[in-house]
């Protein structure tokens, strides 16, 4: 597959996970029913997954390894953080000013991830405005 195909089907994953986790993080904390239901469970790994095939594509295109890359790594590690985060604001049986900041703090942390793929930096944003 060419990059530029590889690189649209990242980006549209990217939007559909983050738009489908905003979403499912507005409905736990407002207690609506459906983020228990088949479909908000399943589609979400219906979407990582294609994130996570067109990201190893991506990088094995440009011959990328997070050890030779730091940008990569960061974004390999602000992953991992924002999993974390999501995990804590999506799981039941936690109190909800825990989950509201864990879903906050994964939002934070998903834009951080997206401006450090743009800018090609472990920067990320702090890049743009040290120049």
């Amino acid at each position: 597959m060419e990059y530029a195909s590889l690189k649209a089907i990242h980006q549209a994953a990217v939007a559909l996970s983050l738009a489908g986790f905003f979403a499912r993080g507005l409905a736990t904390l407002r207690g609506a029913g459906w983020v228990r239901g088949r479909l908000a469970r399943i589609l979400p790994h219906v979407v990582d997954s294609v994130l996570l095939v067109s990201a190893l594509s991506l990088a094995w295109t440009w011959r990328l390894v997070p050890g030779a890359a730091p940008w990569l790594t960061v974004k390999v590690v602000g992953v991992v953080v924002y999993i974390g985060f999501g995990m804590v604001a999506l799981r039941p049986g936690r109190p909800a000013p825990v989950r509201a900041v864990a879903w906050v703090a994964a939002l934070a942390t998903f834009a951080w991830i997206v401006s450090v793929a743009i800018t090609k930096s472990p920067l990320g944003v702090v890049a743009l405005l040290r120049r």
